[in-house]
């Protein structure tokens, strides 16, 4: 595929990096976004050409360690291609309670608007 036309797959530009470095296009999937989108897809990058600007999308092998987490090409059809898109984006420090309330007057404030509302 050519640049341009990954472009009008995900409808956007890509980044001024993607054009410039070549561990851009790495199969590392904590490497980017984009990169675990291609490897969870099932392919991985090879023969990337930046002076072209294209490179070559090619299956990965069953067995390969990089589809040991994804699910079946059936299942991974039926989920919708954002999913998962944020995820190690957030790390939630040991013992902290993701429970409790941000704002613990919310309820108050729910409850009785009129004193919050001044």
């Amino acid at each position: 595929m050519t640049f341009h036309e990954i472009e009008g797959v995900i409808g956007s530009n890509l980044p001024p990096s993607a054009r410039k470095h070549r561990p851009w296009w790495s199969n590392n999937p904590s490497n980017s976004v984009i990169t675990h989108a291609w490897l969870a897809a099932g392919y991985k990058t090879t023969q990337v050409d930046l002076d072209g600007e294209s490179l070559i999308f090619t299956k990965l092998e069953p067995g390969d360690p990089r589809l040991s987490n994804e699910l079946g090409c059936e299942e991974r059809s039926k989920i919708h291609p954002g999913f998962r898109h944020m995820q190690g984006s957030i790390t939630i420090v040991d013992d902290y309670d993701i429970t409790k309330p941000a704002c613990p007057e919310w309820a108050s404030m729910v409850e009785n608007p009129e004193i919050y509302n001044e």
